[in-house]
């Protein structure tokens, strides 16, 4: 059994997200960003200064990119869109599905500056989601009948794609074209953890190969192998935390978002950090995200 290690980090962010979700770092401007899902509202917190501003969206946000110096992209549940990062206006790119009933989930962009985005029911309806590529404008169906999309994440070479249908718990990897981010192969089952203690959420791949995966449920990162193999158990203290992201100027250190959904009034009395966001505290080897490319 995996030894879990004890929690030797801190509180990013005091603010109790409904559904903290979709972490990334723009280096450039040594600026985090997360999403609270279900409270339409986009955060970000510039790390050197620790100043703190709040966004609210007219719609549910969860994956955040870098474009350029200038733009952004937000994927939703009304479609892609372009924001502007000094105004914070908002254009349609492109519909990704036309499902009003499903929302966009986990997502991430690929090193050819595509991007994997997994739709899902508004209320996890059973195999109402799927994943997509996203090239520009082009959108592709990958992945059919899914029910909760999560651990999107790629290796350094960009030739293999992580992912799991939370409600199977079944990790997933699948070879791709590191030029392009499209499968170039059948995936299949990187670890089993359909009878292991919680959900496998949101995850990031490091400069090392090594995966980084929020455990839904159980209240840890767990750290797997390119080969499965499970090699680490990171407590943290919140029951659900959702997704990693890579933060700081030498990508070496972890951010994780966590939630309170679907948690009653005594659950969150018994976890009282539930929703916030929370640095690791240790040291990683991670990577910047790519730019999503138009």
């Amino acid at each position: 059994m995996t030894e879990t290690l004890r929690f030797s980090g801190s509180i990013l962010c005091q603010v109790n997200s409904e559904l903290g979700e979709g972490p990334s770092y723009d280096p450039a401007t040594d600026t985090a960003w997360w999403f609270d899902i279900k409270g339409r509202k986009l955060h970000e917190l510039q790390l050197g200064s620790a100043t703190k501003t709040v966004h609210a969206l007219p719609f549910m946000g969860s994956v955040f990119a870098v474009i350029d110096a200038k733009r952004q992209l937000i994927a939703s549940d009304q479609g892609l869109f372009v924001r502007q990062a000094d105004t914070g206006a908002l254009d349609r790119l492109v519909a990704i599905e036309d499902k009003p009933e499903c929302r966009s989930n986990d997502g991430r962009v690929h090193q050819s500056g595509a991007l994997w985005i997994g739709t899902m029911g508004r209320s996890a309806e059973k195999g109402a989601g799927a994943i997509y590529h996203v090239a520009g404008t082009t959108v592709t169906k990958l992945f059919s009948h899914v029910s909760i999309p999560n651990g999107i994440c790629f290796s350094p070479d960009g030739a293999t794609a992580y992912f799991t249908d939370s409600a199977v718990n079944h990790f997933m990897r699948v070879a791709v074209d590191p030029a392009t981010g499209l499968p170039a192969g059948a995936p299949e089952i990187l670890s089993d953890e359909s009878g292991s203690p919680g959900d496998i959420d949101g995850a990031v791949c490091d400069a090392d190969g090594l995966i980084w995966n929020a455990r839904w449920g159980a209240g840890t990162i767990d750290v797997y192998r390119p080969d499965g193999a499970k090699i680490r158990r990171h407590a943290v203290p919140v029951v659900q935390p959702s997704c990693p992201a890579f933060i700081g100027a030498k990508a070496d250190r972890l951010l994780i978002t966590s939630a309170w959904q679907g948690m009653d009034e005594a659950g969150r009395a018994a976890d009282i950090h539930a929703g916030r966001t929370l640095e690791l505290g240790i040291a990683v080897r991670g990577r910047f995200e790519p730019a999503f490319r138009l």
